[in-house]
């Protein structure tokens, strides 16, 4: 071991030789200039606490690299079809293998994705249906293609491939009869300008929008909702029906020219053709879903559901439990049973076929059996799988490929998953091991930390005071080094800290409540507490708490759920889910409901942290107000590099360039005129205490705390800030670059600044995701704040540090699927970890006998 400007490492003896990966001067990102030496064919886990460089070590440094040099070896046309990463920052890597990287995917996939395309399971199948199905008489063979609903040739040419049609209705867009036009009986119109604006149309054309809608005449109320015409009409503003007549009459001059739209084309045109998230939500709450009449809801043309396989056609197969379909397949690949005698029926190449394809198929499927997710169907449509299950799924793809001689990079490949799951995962990557693979982890969960050959510890804080090697060896050695945050909690063996658990104000209580594997579930949830809902993956706790308990309580509320983002498709958002239950008590207690998630915080450069903590606007004003901006008569919107009038002209307040090199990696370079500041020379000439504004965007919210030291407004977002972790983060740092738990960190701190209004409903799911074990200590005490200003905090969490914090646990289970969706056991943590039938008993057990030492 050697010592090297304070940072301790391990030097294995004869480290040139091929056992090794050598690093040499890694810069990338706040990494302070890194030399260490990582042994392959292991298990090499990358710790440290957010934001303190590990993701920059493995994934932007030797991932980065490994890709770049597999690049250089395909043609120039070739490599414009990847998505490239930037050239990392480092002197040199040696002994480095081709790598696979397994990152975390945070965005928002459609219902056509699903368990059979991610594993790839469904090219086999409608391979075996198209090959070896049994087909009706006289009807062709299909190809593969025809058993896709997401091809032409497979479509169902009625729903499209949707299994459902679409449409609107009276009953849809009208849902009160009692109101009148002027009262917004058409709710499928627009509010505020435009809808007021249908309305004075209808009178000019003659019609009493004063009168109830169930009064108007069917005649009248079809042609409102139903015709495409569109008539250009004068319209006179706010007149009464008696008004608009005398005014026609004499030939007044209208406010303006309005045209005309019906209710279904106004529905059924923004639908199709908006840009807008919220306003294509919107109208789809206007649109009925009922199932397809042709296809059934499975999908397909008649003719590709007609062939069948071992008496199912491919969309019931694709809907059997994948446990279920191992036994099924077996019979034909093994020729035994059932499988023997359908197989000596057939001529031999298609039993050879049926033979070699269903052996394939249960290869495949037993390592997803063994990955504990033998409950999931191969037609379960990956936006209802939890992080853990779609990134067991993608791994297990990589467990059947044997591959040799790769490093795989993994993303918290735990994240998502209950402890009890988390063997399973360790069993997999054992197994991509031992087929001598290299396993570069980046991970913060003590269960697989303590499962590695080798540790990477970088720190010790966060961004500037970060990007340092700590560590570089074997677990045991880790104990020796005091700057390791790591090292206080994997080897804590102190006593636990004495801890109060608060008593319940009331009960919100639910009943019924039947979504996915939920089925009249009946449950009781504290207020005025912290309570964590837990499980193992695929148990059922984000039906009911991020589903069912925010769409219930929205509802009661009036008002769609406080969420910070609308993402997603519309259309996907108005799939059918199985859905009942009704909250019957507890609802007095609940004013305002707010969901805090993982979505970024912006989907562009130009939205940062600073711009949606809101704390950006005070500094505006500030510079607004000094001396020489008011002799320029600047107002605060200068300061804004979203406005033509402050920003850079050349980058449009970009503060970069792109330059094209075709079949290179796109350079972003600083941008020429600005220098990256993103404003013009004369917004910059502005200074507050001798800095640009430029010059506080570039501060770390640790910086900017101590500069407006005077500023109250200022300083009341940059404390929550702090207090959640994010110190390290630069004002403008763009929400492109912040990681899914800096973004919930975020949000998080932006409502911890608000003025308290007690009787609120925080509902949070795995807000440990991404975040070490000294962080997630940061996020229980902001939690506990929320808490004691008279809210209630209900968290869905697999980390056993938050239950072992919480004041009530309800433990759903005890499997996953059919296994699961009941409450096994509710009550303080203690009652938890001694219940016999819980998974996360043991588990949380153990956490209460320890703390860090």
């Amino acid at each position: 071991m050697r010592k090297k400007d304070s940072q301790i490492e391990v030097t294995p003896a004869g480290s040139e030789i091929s056992g090794h990966v050598r690093v040499r001067g890694a810069r990338e990102h706040n990494l302070k200039n890194i030399d260490l030496d990582i042994p392959r064919n292991s298990l090499v886990v990358f710790t440290g606490i957010s934001g303190s460089g590990k993701s920059s070590l493995a994934f932007g440094t030797l991932y980065a690299e490994a890709q770049r040099r597999y690049l250089e070896s395909v043609s120039p046309y070739a490599r414009r079809l990847f998505h490239q990463m930037p050239v990392p920052e480092v002197d040199s890597i040696d002994g480095l293998p081709p790598a696979i990287a397994l990152q975390q995917q945070r965005g928002a996939p459609t219902t056509r994705s699903s368990v059979g395309s991610v594993t790839t399971l469904s090219n086999s199948l409608r391979m075996l249906y198209s090959r070896a199905g049994d087909y009706p008489r006289q009807q062709a063979l299909l190809y593969a293609e025809s058993f896709s609903p997401n091809t032409p040739e497979g479509a169902c040419p009625t729903c499209h491939g949707l299994g459902r049609v679409y449409e609107v209705t009276e009953r849809s867009m009208v849902p009160d009869d009692s109101l009148t036009i002027r009262e917004r009986a058409v709710a499928a119109w627009p509010t505020a300008w435009h809808g007021q604006n249908l309305r004075d149309i209808l009178t000019t054309l003659g019609f009493d929008i004063d009168r109830p809608w169930r009064e108007l005449s069917k005649k009248d109320r079809d042609w409102i909702l139903f015709t495409d015409e569109q008539p250009v009409v004068p319209v006179y503003a706010g007149f009464s029906l008696e008004e608009v007549r005398r005014a026609l009459k004499r030939k007044d001059t209208p406010s303006y020219q309005g045209t005309f739209t019906g209710a279904r084309k106004y529905v059924l045109d923004t639908f199709a053709n908006t840009e807008s998230p919220a306003r294509k939500k919107r109208v789809s709450q206007y649109m009925v879903g009922t199932e397809c009449s042709l296809c059934k809801g499975k999908r397909l043309r008649p003719e590709s559901l007609s062939v069948k396989f071992a008496g199912y056609d491919i969309a019931e197969f694709s809907r059997i439990p994948l446990k279920n379909l191992v036994a099924i397949l077996g019979a034909y690949a093994e020729g035994r049973n059932a499988g023997r005698e359908k197989m000596a029926a057939m001529n031999p190449e298609k039993a050879i076929v049926t033979q070699r394809i269903a052996a394939d198929l249960v290869a495949r499927l037993s390592v997803l059996l063994a990955m504990g997710l033998g409950y999931l169907n191969l037609e379960r449509s990956t936006p209802t799988l939890s992080p853990g299950e779609l990134q067991r799924l993608r791994l297990a793809t990589q467990v059947h490929s044997n591959l040799f001689g790769v490093v795989y990079v993994l993303d918290e490949p735990s994240a998502g998953l209950h402890p009890a799951d988390t063997q399973a995962l360790l069993e997999a990557l054992g197994r991509l091991k031992q087929a001598g693979n290299s396993l570069f982890v980046v991970e913060h969960a003590l269960g697989v930390i303590r499962q590695a050959d080798w540790i990477v510890d970088v720190g010790p804080e966060a961004g500037e005071h970060g990007g340092r090697l700590l560590y570089s060896g074997p677990p045991a050695g880790l104990a020796k080094v005091s700057e390791s945050h790591t090292r206080r909690y994997l080897f804590a063996d102190g006593a636990p800290d004495p801890r109060s658990v608060r008593a319940p104000k009331g009960w919100l209580r639910m009943s019924g409540v039947t979504r996915n594997n939920l089925e009249k579930l009946d449950v009781a949830f504290p207020l005025g507490v912290l309570t964590s809902v837990s499980g193992v993956s695929g148990s059922g706790k984000s039906s009911l708490v991020s589903q069912v308990l925010v769409d219930l309580v929205a509802g009661q509320l009036g008002h769609e759920p406080a969420s910070e983002s609308v993402d997603g498709d519309a259309l996907e958002d108005a799939l059918p889910v199985t859905l009942d239950g009704r909250i019957t008590e507890g609802m007095e207690e609940i004013k305002r409901l707010v969901t805090v998630d993982q979505k970024p915080i912006g989907r562009t450069p130009r939205s940062n942290l600073a711009t949606y903590t809101g704390l950006f606007d005070h500094v505006r004003k500030l510079f607004a107000s000094t001396r020489a901006a008011r002799a320029r008569h600047y107002d605060a919107g200068r300061f804004s590099f979203n406005v033509a009038k402050g920003r850079c002209e050349n980058c449009e307040g970009e503060g970069f360039v792109m330059v094209e090199l075709l079949f290179l990696p796109s350079v972003y370079a600083p941008c020429p005129t600005c220098h990256g500041t993103r404003f013009n020379a004369k917004t910059l000439e502005i200074k507050y205490r001798d800095k640009s504004i430029a010059d506080i965007l570039a501060m770390t919210v640790d910086a900017a705390h101590e500069f407006f030291t005077d500023e109250p407004a200022i300083q009341r977002p940059l404390n929550t800030l702090r207090e959640v972790g994010l110190g390290y983060l630069r004002l403008g740092q763009p929400a492109t670059e912040l990681s899914g738990g800096e973004a919930q960190r975020i949000k998080l701190a932006t409502e911890l600044q608000r003025a308290s209004r007690g009787k609120t409903l925080y509902v949070l799911d795995e807000p440990t995701t991404g975040l070490h074990p000294a962080d997630v200590d940061r996020l229980i005490l902001q939690l506990d704040r929320l808490v004691e200003s008279g809210n209630t905090v209900i968290v869905v969490e697999h980390d056993m540090r938050v239950l072992a914090a919480s004041d009530w646990v309800i433990d759903i289970g005890p499997g996953a699927g059919d296994e699961g969706g009941r409450v096994v056991a509710a009550g303080p943590p203690e009652k938890i970890a001694a219940s016999k039938q819980s998974r996360t008993g043991p588990f949380l057990k153990k956490a209460l006998a320890r703390s860090p030492a």
